[in-house]
């Protein structure tokens, strides 16, 4: 009522108009407004997260990537890789999958490492373009290579994007309480809240005057500061480095091992399969924060670990006896693993002032691609070892 109220009044001091005014317009322009940006957001990030996702799940292949006669390349849908250990019954590439894991979070590594340090100094638009261009090189270079190294110099460009974009992506999440994934929204009753919000959702959702619209932006924190703000999120970043841990252990260095000769799948067909189940359960407790808001992540980090030590010992021993069973585990395993993500930004975002928000949000995201890095080393000699075993 306040924002019609506040309508007529500007209706009636614009010259004398006589034309009635439309009911409740700023309400709607303001809800559209909320709307536009919220998709965007959520346009972004599935963007963002599309070349690293596809890279991981066609890691299978291109370890396996077949030759054609020629200046021409071709893979099989099923291809069978050039090199394996044939004495070995995990029926083994001879490079781990957990290769490709590397190529693609090395990169991301660097760049959230040095993003608190100085990339606020750049403004958002630049960070969107340099971000797409990477993804779409990856793309390009992935499919026009000639070998396994080429393709993983795709990979590097894939992860340069994902890193860039999701630290970009986070940080812009503090100038919108529109974005209903990570931070709530006004009070509707509260006038100047309501004012606030307007204004916010009136902005452009790339723009590089974003980060000066505040003048408590992260650019004004000492390195004393950041270093009070960053001990106050190990709470939320420990928990977060456990899960990313513990899930990409199992999905770069186990999945290629969990491999059943008693179904029609191929071996190919089945590391894809896990990689699909995994991004689906990921995918749907990413977007099930309204429904069911998690305040210690903890547990779930402690989930995810159970989730690793349980398939690492089916590895070893063979229990399982059938892979549907699996399918079921790797869904949960994406489900543990998505909640993780969305409730720690979220609690963050909510627990961390204004005046810190922007930088909390690029420093958190360290987590995953540390416990992801740290997974992947782990992997490579773990697939050495496995693999040499009759």
């Amino acid at each position: 009522m306040g924002g019609c109220a506040g309508s007529r009044r500007r209706l009636l001091d614009s010259e004398g108009e006589e034309t009635a005014p439309e009911p409740r317009p700023r309400l709607l322009d303001r809800q559209g407004a909320l709307w536009k940006n919220a998709m965007g957001f959520w346009l972004l990030g599935l963007c963002n997260n599309f070349s690293y996702v596809v890279m991981l799940s066609a890691a299978h292949d291109i370890l396996s990537h077949q030759r054609a006669s020629g200046n021409q390349s071709r893979v099989d849908p099923d291809p069978a890789p050039t090199t394996r250990n044939s004495s070995s019954r995990f029926d083994c590439n001879s490079v781990s999958t957990a290769a490709v894991l590397l190529a693609d979070i090395l990169p991301t590594l660097v760049i959230k490492l040095l993003a608190p340090l100085g990339l606020h100094l750049l403004p958002y638009s630049p960070r969107v373009l340099v971000s797409g261009i990477c993804s779409a090189g990856s793309f390009i270079l992935v499919a026009f290579s000639h070998s396994v190294g080429t393709s993983l110099c795709g990979v590097v460009l894939a992860s340069i994007s994902s890193g860039l974009g999701e630290v970009t992506f986070l940080s812009l999440t503090a100038f919108y309480p529109s974005y209903f994934f990570l931070l709530t929204s006004p009070e509707p009753q509260d006038p100047g809240g309501e004012e606030e919000a307007e204004t916010s959702a009136r902005q452009p959702l790339i723009n590089s005057e974003a980060p000066e619209a505040k003048s408590d932006s992260s650019s004004n924190l000492s390195l004393q500061e950041r270093w009070t703000v960053f001990k106050g999120l190990l709470w939320y970043i420990v928990p977060l480095v456990l899960v990313y841990f513990a899930e990409y252990f199992i999905n770069q260095g186990l999945f290629e091992l969990l491999f059943f000769r008693n179904t029609s799948l191929t071996h190919a067909q089945q590391y894809r399969w896990y990689q699909m189940l995994y991004q689906a359960g990921v995918f749907v407790s990413r977007s099930s924060l309204r429904c069911c808001r998690i305040r210690f992540t903890w547990v779930l980090a402690l989930l995810q670990c159970f989730n690793l030590a349980f398939l690492l010992v089916d590895v070893w021993l063979s229990f399982l006896p059938s892979i549907y069973l699996v399918f079921l585990i790797i869904l949960y395993e994406g489900l543990l693993g998505g909640a993780a993500y969305v409730n720690t930004f979220h609690n963050i975002a909510l627990e961390t002032s204004d005046e810190h928000r922007e930088f909390a949000m690029a420093a958190a995201c360290i987590s995953d691609t540390l416990g992801i890095s740290l997974s992947g080393l782990l992997a490579l000699p773990l697939h050495d070892f496995l693999c040499h075993l009759s």
